[in-house]
């Protein structure tokens, strides 16, 4: 049973789906219909080993009720933030549905058969990319990125399948928090909360 809509008319927590995973499932389903780039964009937010904050648009790869799935290097700085606090907040914001949902949790790094399967999904230019971009660190001029990049298409031109970068992976935010956010006339918007319970999940609306 879908609820894509349920939210803008909610009178109370206990109406809402028992599950967060059930309406955020809806809400990117719909998303999907009406948003006319990346309905699964999100905004990552990080601490780094300093304890500064910092964020960057990253997309949603896989979801299941263990948590929100991205791919990354992993010593690019979102890596090295995460390898100091594995903490992160998640934003999606689907402004064509005036809808948000905010995920906050801990982090953990994916099993490498579960990187390695989705590595072969990607297309042949993003895993030369993989290869060829050190992420983060400091890039002298464009040339140099472009003369990596043809050194690795030489070097796995022979290669029926290019291996995963050992440092290339996936991350997995397991939420203690979900929110739900609808727009609302004079900005008195809905929100409803899901905050872990053991197993469970405890539903309360909020003041927007």
């Amino acid at each position: 049973m879908d609820h894509p809509d349920i939210i803008k008319t909610l009178e109370n927590a206990g109406d809402a789906p028992d599950s967060p995973f059930i309406l955020f499932n809806d809400w990117m389903a719909e998303a999907e219909k009406t948003e006319p780039n990346d309905p699964n964009a999100m905004c990552l937010a990080t601490i780094s080993p300093e304890g500064l904050p910092d964020a960057r648009i990253v997309l949603l790869k896989a979801l299941d009720e263990k948590g929100f799935v991205f791919y990354t290097n992993r010593q690019s700085k979102k890596g090295s933030d995460l390898a100091a606090n594995p903490v992160a907040a998640l934003n999606f914001y689907w402004k064509t549905l005036g809808r948000q949902v905010h995920v906050r949790g801990t982090v953990e790094q994916i099993t490498d058969p579960e990187s390695d399967a989705y590595f072969i999904t990607r297309p042949h230019g993003s895993k030369i990319g993989a290869w060829a971009s050190q992420q983060s660190k400091p890039l002298e001029n464009r040339s140099t990125l472009e003369t990596r990049v043809q050194e690795f298409e030489n070097k796995f031109k022979d290669d029926e399948a290019i291996p995963r970068p050992p440092y290339w992976g996936g991350y997995r935010v397991k939420p203690d928090i979900i929110e739900f956010w609808h727009a609302g006339d004079f900005r008195l918007h809905t929100r409803l909360s899901y905050k872990r319970n053991g197993h469970d999940w405890k539903k309360q609306m909020l003041f927007p």
